[in-house]
């Protein structure tokens, strides 16, 4: 049970904010507009273009890192619609690719934090895959950390683990809020950090600033359909 907790610590947003964090390609951005419009037959063509490139270049940690992150954003979107089996299949090829990708530049701290991301989304789509990969979560988000501890992204993948981990487990809303404002200080345009402190404040029963925060969310990023429905559901909105 405790394994299974600790492996939320990767969920859902983080990995779009990840590409506006570090700078995303044409083709990155391609990636984040089809996660925002949750459009999966666009991630599922850019999966698979991915994944080509990755088999033709195994031994390219880039490569295999552009393919653990479309299957992330496809695993992403399954999982808010509600699609398990397929949320499961993205997730497991993107943890083969993150893995791929770790193994060959050990020192990257987002090598680590997409392995975790992925690690978080098997749990999501399949509760019984928390012994395993609940670890991979947690020992990847440590790593990251360490990397790199000046990183918005790793507050922010921290503060959605202690947002999913309960008190008596050592997480809870406090400590994720304090991570999810600590990922705004080092960058105030982390969209996904606004929208993760909004959803971590309506649980505080802070409504007033979680409709602030899910409007700043908004602001910075205005196609976020998860944003979106998060602000629909708040009370008082």
């Amino acid at each position: 049970m405790k394994a299974a907790l600790l492996s939320w610590f990767f969920l859902l947003a983080v990995s779009g904010a990840a590409l506006v964090a570090t700078g995303a390609t044409a083709d990155d951005a391609g990636l984040l507009n089809a996660r925002d419009h949750q459009d999966r037959a666009a991630l599922d063509k850019m999966a698979a273009e991915a994944r080509a490139l990755a088999d033709k270049q195994p031994n390219d940690a880039a490569a295999q890192y552009k393919l653990a992150i479309a299957e992330s954003f496809a695993a992403e979107v399954a999982i808010e619609l509600h699609d398990k089996s397929a949320a499961r299949n993205a997730a497991q090829a993107g943890v083969d690719a993150a893995t791929k990708a770790v193994s060959l530049k050990p020192d990257s701290a987002e090598y680590h934090r997409i392995l975790g991301t992925l690690c978080g989304q098997m749990v999501s789509s399949n509760s019984l895959a928390g012994l395993k990969y609940g670890k991979c979560a947690l020992d990847s988000v440590d790593k990251a950390i360490e990397l790199d501890p000046k990183s918005s992204m790793a507050y922010l993948s921290h503060g959605v683990g202690n947002y999913y981990l309960p008190q008596a487990f050592g997480g809870g809303v406090d400590l994720a809020i304090k991570d999810f404002r600590k990922a705004i200080e080092l960058n105030p345009k982390n969209a996904d950090a606004w929208l993760w402190l909004g959803i971590a404040l309506r649980r505080s029963n802070q409504t007033a600033e979680a409709q602030k925060a899910f409007s700043q969310s908004l602001s910075l990023n205005p196609n976020r359909a998860w944003t979106k429905q998060q602000l629909e559901k708040t009370p008082g909105s």
